[in-house]
């Protein structure tokens, strides 16, 4: 009776163990399995802000409100990341300044990219002077400076106002920092019409040294003028205004910058096969769409709160769901919005 017993007894075990066994196995079955079935979509990780704060938007999204999907980010230029895409190892570039690229066109016609959606179309640069330099500012107590200040050309009248420190004679133009493409086109421009008799160009060192160049003298309530875009933190915290210009054309551009600057469409842009193999994230991306101002004011949100980009996209999934709600389904944004933290 005892041997029976002790066989049972082993018998018992054997029948635990195998049935752990069984359980650990089905465990890591479903989990490969579970892992197996996740789709990645590859996002071009690009440097400049906006940029990442547009790929954190679109992996909360992608991650939260879509079942079975990841994001993997691909740090690199935006010309190497372009190159990737077309080669299939990145999925979607999500802010490319398409003039910066003359074949653009050329790319989307023999399907080399797909253009998903527009991100920004109403971006703009130029020269620009805080708005209380034409209209005031009564709640700081600024009294407009130059009320008739409305273009370019109008700056031959208030050279004084925006006088060199180094050149009291004449007045200052703040330019883009060297190293940019834009310095040049500035310098031109000014002689073309004119107004190199009135003001100097200085260029900024740097793109950090321009800023600090307005935003000093919009503490300060001081006139100033010289080249900025949007968007940017700038545009986002501070009120400032486009000098107007002649309105483009090719044959005023080639001829001394004699217009506004080319308006810049910026796109997202997906590799060909990733329509077919995601159409739920393409759908999505189709109708992404972040104007200028809200992007400026998310960059300002970041410099002013020292927010890091997590925190900037949760504050404009948080703060602007009438905007992004529209681009996906209401499904999707119910579990995003319980994702946030």
């Amino acid at each position: 009776m005892m041997m029976n017993k002790k066989k049972n007894m082993r018998a018992t075990r054997l029948v635990l163990v195998a049935t752990l066994l069984l359980a650990v196995f089905l465990t890591l079955g479903c989990d490969a399995e579970e892992s197996g079935d996740m789709q990645t979509i590859v996002l071009a990780d690009i440097t400049w802000d906006s940029a990442r704060l547009n790929n954190a938007i679109v992996e909360k999204i992608v991650e939260n409100g879509y079942d079975g999907y990841e994001v993997e980010l691909i740090p690199g230029s935006t010309v190497n990341t372009l190159e990737a895409l077309k080669a299939g190892d990145i999925d979607v570039i999500m802010e490319l300044w398409t003039s910066n690229f003359p074949d653009y066109d050329v790319w989307v016609a023999e399907g080399e990219l797909v253009q998903a959606g527009i991100l920004l179309e109403d971006n703009n640069e130029g020269l620009w002077v805080p708005t209380y330099v034409i209209e005031g500012d009564a709640e700081r107590g600024i009294e407009p400076m130059a009320p008739d200040l409305k273009t370019v050309k109008d700056l031959a009248k208030y050279s004084e106002l925006f006088s060199d420190p180094e050149d009291p004679d004449k007045g200052v133009i703040i330019n883009g920092p060297p190293s940019w493409t834009v310095p040049p086109t500035v310098e031109a421009k000014i002689v073309t019409y004119g107004l190199d008799e009135f003001y100097n160009v200085r260029s900024a060192g740097t793109d950090t040294a321009l800023a600090a160049s307005l935003s000093g003298a919009y503490e300060k309530g001081e006139p100033w003028v010289g080249y900025y875009w949007t968007p940017t933190w700038i545009s986002g915290k501070y009120d400032i205004t486009l000098l107007a210009d002649e309105p483009y054309s090719d044959e005023l551009w080639e001829d001394g910058y004699r217009c506004e600057f080319p308006h810049t469409v910026v796109t997202i842009v997906e590799n060909p096969e990733f329509a077919t193999n995601h159409p739920a994230i393409h759908e999505f991306l189709s109708l992404y769409d972040l104007n200028s101002q809200v992007c400026a004011e998310l960059l300002s949100y970041m410099r002013v709160n020292e927010a890091e980009i997590d925190e900037a996209a949760d504050y404009f999934l948080r703060e602007y769901q009438d905007v992004w709600s529209e681009w996906v389904p209401e499904e999707v944004v119910q579990k995003t919005l319980d994702a946030l933290v």
